[in-house]
């Protein structure tokens, strides 16, 4: 049974990593995929295949999540194309590496402004189309460095702390308009940047801290999310569920 056939859905930072695992996943259930991301280009070759293989529609869109105007334009569109967004998964996010005394400013503005803001931005924009369809349902990807902190990572970490405090009250808040909202929180995920920013050691070395002795697949995170997505889910909201091998238990 396919649970998202014909719905609609929008997936941020779709062009690599766990975000094009949630598109690849939704597209194989007959979903309506719109796969946005920021690098013009990166997503057609790939979105074309994927539309021939799933048999539906994977469109690849292209703008900045902190570009407000841009952002409402896509949706807007997508609204008009289809009558409907049934699920927004809010994927795209960025990351810098500095231990406190090396923190700078614009970047961590920049953090913030891709991580938190632009989502608050998207969650108030598509919960007016979702309203008008009945309801839908939201994700947010947030991670486990919100509750366990990490090194090098302080401002990261305090941007999805945010979104996991934003999703308890935006799932409050839109429940009575059949609007769903929780957040999935990764621990170590194998993606083309795990593999680009670590050795094989090092990725052998966090394997092993991890209970369950390994990293997860960006399929397993995908298949959450689109159980959080789908109607199969009447009764989660403003829950972020942990998905990490059990890291955030030791």
């Amino acid at each position: 049974m396919k649970l998202l056939e014909n719905k609609v859905c929008i997936i941020t930072g779709a062009a690599q990593g766990i975000g094009k695992a949630i598109a690849t996943r939704f597209a194989q259930d007959g979903a309506i995929v719109y796969a946005c991301d920021l690098q013009e280009g990166k997503i057609d070759e790939w979105a074309m295949e994927c539309s021939k293989e799933c048999g539906t529609k994977v469109q690849p869109v292209y703008f900045d999540v902190t570009d407000a105007a841009a952002v409402k334009a896509a949706f807007m569109n997508i609204f008009k194309t289809e009558g409907k967004i049934n699920v927004l998964v809010n994927n795209a996010g960025v990351v810098f590496n500095k231990k406190i005394g090396m923190i700078v400013r614009p970047e961590t503005e920049l953090m913030f402004r891709i991580n938190v803001i632009a989502i608050i931005e998207m969650i108030q924009l598509v919960s007016r189309f979702m309203s008008r369809c009945g309801g839908g349902s939201i994700v947010n990807i947030a991670s486990v460095t919100a509750i366990l902190g990490s090194v090098g990572q302080s401002a990261y970490s305090a941007t999805k702390g945010a979104i996991m405090s934003f999703t308890k009250s935006a799932a409050k808040e839109l429940a009575a308009q059949g609007i769903r909202v929780n957040a999935v929180a990764p621990g170590f995920v194998l993606t083309e940047m795990t593999y680009q920013n670590n050795t094989s050691d090092q990725i052998r070395d966090i394997s092993a801290s991890v209970p369950v002795k390994r990293m997860a697949e960006p399929n397993e995170i995908a298949e959450l999310v689109y159980f959080l997505a789908s109607p199969r889910n009447t009764f989660i909201t403003g829950q972020t569920i942990f998905i990490d091998g059990g890291f955030s238990c030791i």
